[in-house]
Formats: C-alpha cells, sequence, structure tokens
C-alpha cells in the first residue's frame, strides 16, 4: 500500500501521467459481467485483454466475436484481445478486473501470483459477489492473503450486464485504498458509466454480497404471487437487516445507502434478468434448489452466500430473521408458506 505521506504525490501523478490515459486492461473471467466490463473497457479506448477460464470458450469467442453462453447479442470489439494464458494478461497491465464466480477466487489468485512478471504489479479489481465459508473471507480478503504485494479494490453497483454491454447509463462505485484511485476513476468513468470513489472496501464488498441473499426472497415473493404490498414490506425489512449485518460485520452505513448497497439491492431483487431473483422465484413457484443448480450455467451467487451469512450472523449473535428463513428454505427444505407465515407472525414492536 501507499503510505499517507506519498498518497498526493502517486494521485497526482496519476491524474496527469500520460501513459495511463489509455490503461492496459486485463479481465479474468469471461462470464456475462467480465465480458461486459471488457467491452465497456475496450469502447472507451483502453487497450482490453479478455481471458476466459477454458480454451474452448476462447477459441468461439474468437471465431464469433460473441460471447455466445453468456452474454449472446453483444459484438465483442475487433481491438480486444481473448487469450487463456494468465502471463499475458499480467504483462504490463494497469488494471486487472477478477470477474470470476467467488468460488473460483483463490485459484484464480494463485495462478496470477505465478504469473507476475514484475514489480509494476496491476491494481487487481474484484467483481466478485459472494462468500463461501463462515470464515466471512470475501474476494479482498483473500487477495490480501494470497496476493500481498498487489494493490487491489471492489467495484460494484447497480449493473446489469447486457445493459453495460450495450452502452446503457449506470453508475458504479470504485473502493479501493490505493492513491491510485483518483487516475483509474476518471479512465474507467465516460458519459455512459459514472464510476464514484470509496474507501470502505469492507462495506462496498458486502453490500453487494448480501443483496443476493436477499434477492432470492425477492423472486420467492415473485414465486407465490404475493404482490406489491407484500414485496415493498419485503424490501423494507429486508434492507434494514442488510445494513445491520453490514455495520455489524464493519462496514460504514452510508455505504448500504449507496450505489454499492441500496442501488445494488434494488436491481437486484428486481430486476427480471438478475440470476438470485430468478432462482428464488422457481423456488417459491416449487422447484428444489437442487434441481435448478444442477442445470444452472451461471453463478447463483446467493445460494452459498446464504449458508456463509447464516453462520456468521449466528455464530455473532446478529438478529437476521430474513436470512434465517432464506436458509431454512434452502438447506432444510423448510416450506416457502411456512417461512413467509413465521416471518408475518413475529413478536410485533415499533418501527425502528
Amino acid at each position: 500500500m501507499v503510505n499517507e505521506s506519498g498518497c498526493n504525490r502517486v494521485a497526482e501523478e496519476w491524474k496527469s501521467n500520460d501513459f495511463a490515459a489509455n490503461m492496459k486492461i486485463s479481465v479474468f473471467g469471461a462470464g456475462a459481467w467480465g465480458t461486459a466490463v471488457a467491452c465497456y473497457c475496450s469502447g472507451i479506448g483502453h487497450d482490453v485483454t479478455l481471458l476466459p477460464r477454458f480454451n474452448e470458450q476462447a477459441e468461439s469467442m474468437r471465431k464469433h466475436r460473441e460471447n455466445i453462453d453468456f452474454l449472446p447479442g453483444v459484438k465483442l470489439p475487433a481491438s480486444m484481445s481473448i487469450v487463456t494464458a494468465v502471463d499475458r494478461g499480467m504483462d504490463g497491465a494497469d488494471v486487472a478486473f477478477l470477474a470470476c464466480p467467488s468460488i473460483g477466487i483463490e485459484d484464480l489468485c494463485g495462478n496470477i501470483g505465478k504469473a507476475k512478471k514484475s514489480e509494476n504489479l496491476p491494481l487487481l479489481i474484484s467483481l466478485c459477489q459472494g462468500i463461501q465459508n463462515e470464515n466471512m473471507e470475501t474476494a479482498s480478503n483473500i487477495i490480501e492473503r494470497m496476493l500481498p504485494a498487489f494493490e487491489y479494490g471492489v467495484l460494484a453497483g447497480p449493473t446489469n450486464a447486457k445493459e453495460v454491454a450495450d452502452g446503457k447509463n449506470a453508475a458504479m462505485v470504485l473502493a479501493t485504498k490505493s492513491a491510485r484511485i483518483y487516475g483509474i476513476q476518471e479512465r474507467l468513468s465516460s458519459e455512459k458509466l459514472r464510476i464514484y470513489s470509496s474507501d470502505d472496501v469492507r462495506g462496498v464488498e458486502l453490500g453487494g454480497c448480501l443483496k443476493n441473499i436477499y434477492a432470492i426472497g425477492a423472486g420467492i415473493c415473485d414465486g407465490l404471487r404475493l404482490g406489491d404490498n407484500a414485496k415493498a414490506a419485503y424490501l423494507t425489512r429486508s434492507l434494514k437487516e442488510l445494513v445491520t449485518i453490514g455495520v455489524s460485520l464493519g462496514g460504514k452505513a452510508e455505504t448500504f445507502y449507496g450505489l454499492s448497497g441500496f442501488g445494488d439491492f434494488i436491481a437486484t431483487c428486481m430486476g427480471a434478468w438478475s440470476r438470485n431473483r430468478t432462482f428464488g422465484e422457481r423456488i417459491g413457484m416449487g422447484e428444489l434448489a437442487d434441481d435448478i443448480l444442477a442445470t444452472q450455467k451461471t453463478a447463483v451467487e446467493g445460494y452459498k452466500t446464504t449458508k456463509a451469512l447464516h453462520g456468521i450472523c449466528e455464530k455473532n449473535g446478529i438478529n437476521a430473521p430474513v436470512i434465517a428463513e432464506i436458509y431454512a428454505i434452502l438447506y432444510m427444505k423448510k416450506s416457502v408458506k411456512d417461512s413467509v407465515s413465521a416471518l408475518l407472525n413475529r413478536s410485533l414492536k415499533p418501527e425502528l
């Protein structure tokens, strides 16, 4: 990390240094979101390398100039390089986005550690939004543990991959302790995508993880056809619970009312495109979680995050009745109607 005395100097260098005006950017992971970020960065003039995990996917994307499996209908810029060799992605990059599912972040960090070529290391920006176990390790925690020489950050906010790739307007927040944020924020922003800055890495990351759980619950409301009144009440109480948990686990309250908290929460709970909401809707309509996941190509991050956060809340004495009921539905096969009844019949109290 850059120490405080050097922050102003480094910040000024990144604001004025011409080499970073058009950055060299690598995106590790070619799901829908990784592909969309790569397309966006290429579209605003950066030198972009996209790194799918598998050779077969890379060959298909090079041949068709399209991510047929995860982002169909979006043409990949001709200038974008598509490779699988991690050392190619690390070579000379200013920024490296980590866009793999959270379950794959340790393997990716291990490969990056083996491939680093110089002391001029890129800023690693996580796009991962999940927690796999009760150790409470988020992607940034894993990066810090496995790649201590690298500076890192988290990018999150209410964004649908297809809309970003299509150039529709959006806003996100980039959280990092690195002084390079001042230049990178400017160089990633455009008239289509506004990037805000934050130093609350913990809060931004937790917001992105927690909203996936509540989106499953929102989908259950949709699957049960509970109506707008019930869903509005569910969202209101869930947001309150999200803030309580997030602050208890080290985030700043104001972060959870921002783009990576409230903004991402609303988009993911309401969007027809949301994988977590759609997963919940199917649960509400009577399907079993295991059956859905067995046929699901894309990651439903909220599924494993529910188990991890439920355990964390139990361990730390955090009152989280909504997460407790979603956990019971997903992992204990509790009836969705019984869970709704349990929430509605909790003891009455003032709204605070």
